[in-house]
């Protein structure tokens, strides 16, 4: 039966990584839990639970600046900033119904620690770029932090870009500082309505490279538009090709209307306002389409935007598959009844072909033990991310083997 240890300070975190590298004992650490069932399955009898070091530290508005414990609730977060007209700009994501949780249960370190980046990720980029610094603790049992609350840090090697996406391999988060930004005032969507993907890719490109500032390009097919809560997107009967303007009342009108002129040539036109828009893209963001059934593994796909139709239209040739794609055509959400071997070696040739990469999401624990939940690398890249795991965990005390087998 595991143990855990529930620290209540980074002293505390400090003193229990140092008992469990004296004991050559691995730990599996814990924020608020909700994304434990990503990453592949390993063995660790002790959980180091840091679910304790939460709470917004220091917030100060002016400086676009937040201060938080790791395991702060991500819907505290989002309250607090929208209190005073601020968001995340790196929209992270609520995986908990595409996981099959029941509630909003994520933290700020977990957004963090799995590199989350929502629609805007194609304009403001992911959570490593808006992580300011951070202090943790490593797996020599050594604190140390990186980073700071100013936007212009450069001096010594940039640590919160490395940690992002570490899956909690490198070090225990005790304490974050992230960049925050103004909420926009208005937030419209216009759709064109019936493309196929090879027409939807040139649609979101020739917006994406207009002058109208698009902060988010999605494709939904004809079927998973039906699952939408959003009645124009519902009741479409047709695809949905979404892109997102943003800002100040009388700009994002004006940029709607010209941009909806400029892309009349190819279909139907509608547009959504910031209500139904908000509701679209928390529904893109989350993947909700995909959400059942919850027992069909889900991968999440990134590829070179030019090359998100060929890919799309080729994994939906596989049983039973469904899709969306983000990010202007680069990611590519799909949904399989089963993640076989043989299903795994399709979807990773499909995408090796065009250079992009896979990540199994969601899937049974079997499943995940069984395929390779993230891309594999390249020999020189496998030897630097071990290389990269030696300097901070050398006896793989931290979630060994969540990402890749023997790191």
């Amino acid at each position: 039966m595991a143990s855990t240890l529930k620290p209540e300070d980074s002293r505390q975190v400090e003193e229990a990584v140092a008992w469990a590298v004296a004991n050559g004992e691995p730990l599996e650490l814990v924020g608020r839990g909700s994304k434990r069932a990503l990453g592949r399955p390993f063995q660790a009898e002790t959980v180091l639970d840091l679910s304790a070091l939460a709470g917004v530290i220091d917030y100060e508005p002016a400086e676009l600046v937040l201060t938080a414990g790791p395991a702060t609730p991500m819907a505290e977060i989002e309250k607090l900033l929208a209190e005073h007209n601020q968001m995340l700009a790196f929209e992270p994501m609520d995986l908990t119904a595409l996981l099959g949780g029941t509630s909003s249960e994520g933290s700020l370190a977990g957004a963090l620690m799995i590199n989350s980046g929502g629609p805007r990720r194609i304009k403001s980029g992911s959570a490593r770029d808006h992580l300011l610094g951070f202090e943790a603790v490593s797996g020599r049992a050594e604190q140390f932090k990186s980073g700071a609350r100013v936007v212009k840090n450069v001096t010594g090697y940039d640590l919160p870009k490395l940690i992002c996406g570490s899956y909690g391999t490198l070090a225990a988060v005790t304490k974050i500082d992230v960049k925050v930004l103004p909420r926009p005032e208005k937030v419209y969507t216009v759709l064109v309505l019936g493309l196929d993907p090879a027409e939807a890719v040139k649609a979101m490109s020739a917006a994406m490279n207009s002058a109208h500032e698009v902060s988010a390009a999605a494709h939904v097919p004809a079927d998973l538009a039906a699952k939408s809560a959003v009645s124009y997107i519902k009741d479409a009967g047709r695809s949905v090709t979404a892109l997102r303007i943003e800002g100040f009342g009388p700009s994002v009108e004006r940029r709607c209307a010209d941009l909806r002129a400029e892309l009349a040539g190819f279909g139907a036109i509608e547009e959504l306002h910031t209500m139904n828009s908000r509701s679209f893209w928390l529904e893109v963001r989350d993947v909700q389409y995909l959400a059942t059934p919850v027992q069909d593994p889900v991968w999440r796909i990134s590829v070179p935007p030019s090359a998100g139709a060929s890919v799309a239209e080729e994994l939906s040739k596989l049983d039973g598959a469904a899709w969306f794609s983000d990010w202007a055509g680069g990611l590519i959400w799909l949904q399989l009844p089963a993640s076989t071997d043989a299903a795994a070696r399709e979807v990773r040739t499909a995408v090796d072909a065009v250079g992009g990469h896979a990540t199994l999401v969601r899937a049974t624990t079997d499943v995940r033990a069984a395929v390779p939940v993230f891309h594999p690398q390249p020999a020189p890249v496998a030897a630097l991310s071990r290389r990269v795991k030696e300097s901070f965990d050398p006896k793989q005390i931290l979630n060994p083997g969540r990402m890749y087998a023997g790191v």
